[in-house]
């Protein structure tokens, strides 16, 4: 089972989101290795199924938000399907993260920004992706509605983020990786105490997928779409902003 307690500052708070700054900062150089390895590598396929569900070909000129973009793997592999056309820009509060990964495509624009301040116009973008970012938010249900102001009328939002399968034996092999394996390996190959044990502890405390549907619901999102990916490890969300 999960431990039912954390050290760390998973439920929230200034120390949440100096912890985060702080964590993300230091792992930028290892940060893209060690997705490939504690994820088999499915990340990017991952990513790509979300990108497949933006209906970025309505606007392929169009203005795109990778939120909390990281490394900005998402945003690159929206800016490298053929026939794309327009810009994405990459939004996330740790430069560290961003210089990692602003040459990975052409039409990337890295901008240093809060995921619950955008330094955005109302309606500015077409479309919007966060790839394992909703975590690490100190306010979930006020990025999802600063998400929705960014985006114009019928625009998508795609959410991937991890979650705890229901149904064994996966829930079992999951919580025994997630655990007892993955921390090890993100400590051995990130040189950082506690970054990969962030996973498993702020994934504890994150709402299921319908949760997630409802309070996307309540942000100004509808048609949502909910797919469950590895047996329910990782779970992508794609809603209309209304």
């Amino acid at each position: 089972m999960l431990a039912t307690e954390s050290k760390l500052p998973v439920e929230g708070g200034p120390a949440k989101r100096a912890y985060v700054r702080a964590m993300f900062g230091a792992i930028a150089p290892t940060y893209d290795r060690l997705n490939r390895i504690i994820s088999l590598n499915l990340d990017q396929h991952w990513r790509r199924c979300a990108v497949a569900r933006l209906d970025w070909q309505r606007k392929p000129r169009g203005r795109y938000l990778d939120l909390c973009a990281g490394t900005l793997d998402f945003g690159a592999i929206l800016a490298r399907q053929a026939g794309f056309q327009g810009q994405v820009t990459g939004a996330d509060f740790v430069p560290a993260m961003l210089q990692r990964g602003r040459h990975k495509a052409a039409g990337l624009q890295p901008v240093t920004a809060d995921a619950l301040a955008l330094p955005f116009p109302d309606a500015s973008f077409d479309g919007a992706m966060v790839g394992w970012g909703m975590r690490n938010l100190v306010d979930l249900d006020e990025g999802l509605r600063e998400a929705a102001r960014v985006l114009r009328p019928g625009a998508r939002l795609a959410i991937l983020e991890m979650s705890i399968p229901e149904r064994q034996p996966m829930r079992g092999l999951f919580l025994w990786y997630f655990e007892q394996v993955l921390p090890r390996i993100g400590r051995l190959l990130s040189h950082h105490a506690t970054a990969y044990q962030w996973l498993p502890d702020s994934t504890r405390v994150f709402p299921g997928t319908a949760a997630v549907a409802e309070r996307m619901q309540l942000a100004g999102f509808g048609s949502i779409e909910i797919r469950c990916f590895l047996g329910g490890c990782t779970a992508l969300h794609v809603g209309v902003r209304q």
